[in-house]
């Protein structure tokens, strides 16, 4: 497995925690004080389409890394939790980093 894979994954899980992070403080703001309707709109709608990118991402480490089906939605399903990616996403890292490493050739000097 191609440690671009891992890279990939890290990136979106944490991008997908910020905003579903800044979409709960837009969600307060609506609800609790009934303003920025518009911006909560537009958060949600832009988490929404990252989260599709994560859940692609997540997917094709999974397959790669050979999860079980359990791990695989606990991870897909980390995206939809606030602050849930950040966890899963360091446990992910640590139990996925021996497995790129064990695989990328070392570097020939000339």
């Amino acid at each position: 497995m191609k440690s671009s894979v891992l890279t990939r994954y890290r990136v979106m899980a944490y991008v997908t925690a910020v905003m579903l992070l800044i979409m709960s403080a837009c969600m307060v703001a609506k609800y609790g004080f009934g303003v920025g309707e518009d911006l909560t709109f537009a958060v949600s709608q832009a988490h929404g389409f990252l989260y599709i990118i994560y859940l692609v991402f997540a997917f094709d480490l999974g397959s790669k890394a050979k999860w079980p089906v359990g791990k695989l939605l606990w991870v897909l399903l980390a995206g939809t939790i606030p602050t849930a990616a950040f966890f899963v996403e360091r446990k992910v890292t640590r139990e996925t980093l021996p497995l790129v490493s064990a695989e990328e050739p070392e570097p020939v000097e000339a």
